[in-house]
């Protein structure tokens, strides 16, 4: 009896077959779209002082950076040939041998570094406080991010280390285990997968790993910085939860995931000649884990730093925005005069009946 799940043979890559319109780049869209819809609707109930054309052009800017950071950094980190080295051009070049392939590699930590590069010159350039658009940023990607792991998990690719355990997957291009390693036999026994010959090429379940990711990583993440974004003790402080509740999630999930057959582990502490795609030791890190770690560094420095800096003092609502175009926020409710404390609560009484 087979103890494992076949991926849902129904699900293809392209929307339509033989059209190049794929459900990956489908859902970058969708996950743009609620990425947006989320930033929109913190503007709207901080009373932050953004119109619609500064929000487009925000969102421009981010999306731009996030798109080339995530490209370049996948060519320059994850790619061991030197084609791209020659050929920089390829970089952005969605064809190969004359077929629309899109832009095959994107990696998620050169996307936060373009992102964050693209909205702080938004934010120098526009005369706003970066902090201020990296916690909204914090408040809307996450759950956008979800739908980028679900277009993984359509693909096929990104699939888990191999495990007998009850929420094994089969994936139809996985990589395949000569049956002639003990190991290979040892899986296939417990999980009920046949062994037809000592010289079988096996696929073996996988963890579903995109799933994984796509629930901690996006919903629950979203929802840790979504319910505490009304109590942001100083500017700046929900951008760093994000990524150091990122790069924790990250890391441990990680072990669920196969690290890339060409690069295998960057730190191996324990040489037990367990092969990657099972998992060996917690002292043995992947390429994500050294980045995910660094994450967890950064965003305990940012804390640090950024409850330190001058202006740090945050209020959830802005006071009107015939104040000013950029306005002027409150130092504290607490520290508000009488006549300032009424003036936010009335417009946040305006703010929602608006959102109803």
């Amino acid at each position: 009896m087979l103890l494992a799940v076949n991926f849902p043979a129904w699900l293809k890559p392209e929307v339509i077959p033989g059209l190049p319109i794929r459900w990956y780049g489908v859902m970058y869209i969708v996950a743009f779209a609620v990425a947006y819809l989320l930033y929109r609707r913190q503007v709207r109930e901080r009373n932050f002082p953004m119109n619609e054309d500064m929000l487009y052009t925000l969102f421009f800017a981010g999306i731009l950076g996030l798109v080339l950071g995530a490209r370049i950094f996948a060519t320059l980190v994850y790619e061991t040939s030197d084609i791209y080295r020659r050929q920089p051009w390829l970089i952005l070049w969605p064809f190969r041998d004359g077929r629309f392939t899109g832009l095959m590699g994107m990696s998620y930590h050169g996307g936060v570094i373009g992102g964050i590069i693209g909205f702080g010159l938004f934010s120098f350039i526009k005369k706003y406080d970066a902090r201020d658009i990296g916690d909204m940023f914090a408040g809307s990607i996450p759950l956008g991010y979800t739908f980028g792991r679900l277009g993984n998990f359509i693909n096929g690719e990104l699939y888990g280390r191999v495990t007998t355990g009850p929420l094994g997957m089969i994936f139809p291009n996985a990589q395949r285990y000569s049956a002639a390693e003990t190991w290979v036999r040892d899986v296939a026994e417990k999980t009920g997968i046949p062994i037809p010959g000592a010289d079988a090429m096996l696929n073996l379940p996988r963890h579903p790993s995109q799933l994984y990711e796509a629930f901690f990583e996006g919903v629950v993440l979203w929802l840790i910085i979504w319910l505490v974004r009304k109590h942001n003790p100083f500017k700046g402080f929900l951008t760093g939860l994000y990524m150091g509740c990122y790069g924790f999630f990250r890391f441990f999930l990680e072990y669920f995931r196969e690290p890339d057959a060409d690069l295998g582990y960057r730190i191996e502490l324990v040489h037990n000649g367990i092969p990657p795609a099972l998992f060996s030791s917690p002292l043995n890190f992947t390429t994500g884990q050294v980045f995910n770690f660094g994450m967890i560094c950064i965003a305990i420095i940012w804390w640090i730093i950024a409850s330190r800096l001058p202006g740090h003092e945050t209020a959830y609502v802005y006071p009107d925005k015939a104040a000013g175009y950029y306005g002027k926020p409150l130092k504290s409710r607490r520290s508000a005069d009488p006549g300032e404390r009424e003036a936010a609560r009335k417009n946040r009484r305006k703010l929602r009946k608006k959102l109803r």
